[in-house]
């Protein structure tokens, strides 16, 4: 394909991902009570193969190319237009984790650091333990992980991937209900972070014990570590230069630049170590300083993130799920039963949810409050899709274990809103105008 085919089908890509976007949103906020980001994640896993592509599979095909080109001479090389796609969804993904790191309420966190971190501990240790006893099961009852996998890396996995939170879609909740600034909104952002990070950290160890090099954990771990003690104590004081600028000048082209510079650096880094680029971004948000200066930045950057480059990560993550896995009488029995078990979808909800909930109520927050944390401490979201999607590329997993897990993910996401809502308001649907 030249540059020009690409543009060509990038502007048909945008087009059509914006439209869809726009539409499933109305109608998931008016009719299911739901948020734009799980409205983008539905929007997405129809745009794929699961819906899209059972409807018009040439044309699905063709919009959004998962085969490799072949060559005249037969060679297979990527499809350069998704990686365009994943590209600019990444960009998004990096701006708008900055811009809740802007949000966090770092004081507060402070003022509450013991509550945080009882939340974080229940939110690591409860869910890990479970998903551990779990990997047991799967590891010596049918094909779910690759043979190459021993039980103890297996058991590493399922833990991470029964940790992790869907911290992006966590963060976008919690900012469209206007609770990112809130005592149990700043604790659920604190806590599902620090979850985060640990579950990449087991996740490094799993993919160092599958390809027998250490160094990828020691990377990561302590890379991860490294950034964050020099973002707080040497990055934190040397930010402070904008707000002076800000005060003489306000925010101009070359301090926006200046800080997107930075924004993008620490994005590297912290991908490059494999923690993941969006803890490096919400690290850097966390230490930017506040006042003015934040406030420029997030009217400058803000509504084209949020309207235009996050769909498209949202988009681009859903375009990975395959419903279709699912398509035998076998699958859908080992499904079903799976569900039924104290494993899988309940380990998520039991562990997790009335875990992190616990957690709160013991911290000091009432009971509303403390079942919404474990409300929003239990989506997993796009973020388990992405260590899933890693565990299927790298061989640590199966096609069968990828499919139930993803059902999991969508069920405990689907559940959020519309439980948060009524913890909330009273009610699971939530009218909206827009």
């Amino acid at each position: 394909m030249s540059n020009f085919d690409l543009v060509i089908q990038l502007f048909l890509q945008l087009t059509v991902i914006l439209i869809t976007c726009r539409i499933v949103t109305i109608l998931g906020r008016r009719y299911l009570g739901q948020t734009d980001v799980v409205c983008e994640m539905i929007a997405g896993v129809m745009l794929g193969p699961s819906l899209f592509g059972l409807i018009a599979p040439d044309f699905q095909q063709w919009l959004f190319p998962k085969l490799p080109i072949i060559t005249a001479v037969g060679l297979k090389i990527p499809n350069p237009s998704m990686s365009i796609l994943y590209a600019i969804s990444q960009i998004g993904l990096v701006i708008y984790m900055f811009l809740i790191g802007l949000e966090f309420n770092t004081k507060l966190l402070k003022d509450h650091i013991k509550s945080a971190s009882l939340l974080s501990a229940a939110g690591i240790i409860t869910p890990f333990i479970l998903g551990a006893i779990a990997s047991f099961w799967f590891y010596h009852n049918g094909d779910f992980f690759q043979p190459k996998v021993t039980a103890w890396s297996a058991a590493l996995y399922l833990g991470a991937s029964m940790t992790i939170t869907a911290f992006p879609m966590l963060a976008r909740i919690l900012y469209e209900r206007g609770l990112a600034q809130t005592r149990f909104g700043t604790l659920a952002l604190g806590a599902a972070s620090v979850d985060d990070g640990v579950a990449w950290c087991l996740l490094a160890i799993v993919l160092a014990s599958v390809k027998n090099s250490l160094s990828i954990a020691i990377l990561a771990i302590g890379g991860g570590i490294c950034y964050v003690l020099f973002a707080i104590f040497l990055g934190q004081p040397l930010l402070k230069a904008f707000t002076r600028m800000t005060k003489r000048e306000g925010v101009n082209r070359q301090t926006l630049t200046l800080m997107l510079i930075i924004l993008m650096f620490c994005a590297w880094f912290t991908d490059v170590t494999g923690i993941y680029a969006i803890f490096g971004a919400f690290v850097l948000g966390a230490v930017t300083p506040r006042g003015e200066f934040a406030q420029q930045i997030r009217q400058y950057t803000e509504f084209l993130t949020t309207s235009f480059l996050l769909p498209i990560f949202f988009v681009f993550s859903g375009l990975n799920t395959q419903i279709g896995l699912v398509n035998t009488p076998t699958l859908w029995g080992v499904t079903l039963l799976i569900i039924a078990m104290p494993t899988a979808v309940n380990y998520a909800i039991l562990g997790k949810g009335v875990a992190c909930m616990l957690a709160a109520k013991l911290a000091g927050e009432n009971w509303r409050e403390s079942a919404t944390i474990g409300a929003l401490m239990n989506a997993r979201g796009l973020m388990e899709l992405i260590i899933l999607n890693i565990g299927l590329e790298q061989g640590i997993i199966t096609p069968t274990l990828f499919t139930i897990m993803v059902i999991m993910a969508v069920i405990t996401t689907l559940m959020a809103s519309p439980l948060i809502a009524f913890l909330l308001h009273g009610t699971i649907y939530e009218k909206s105008s827009t």
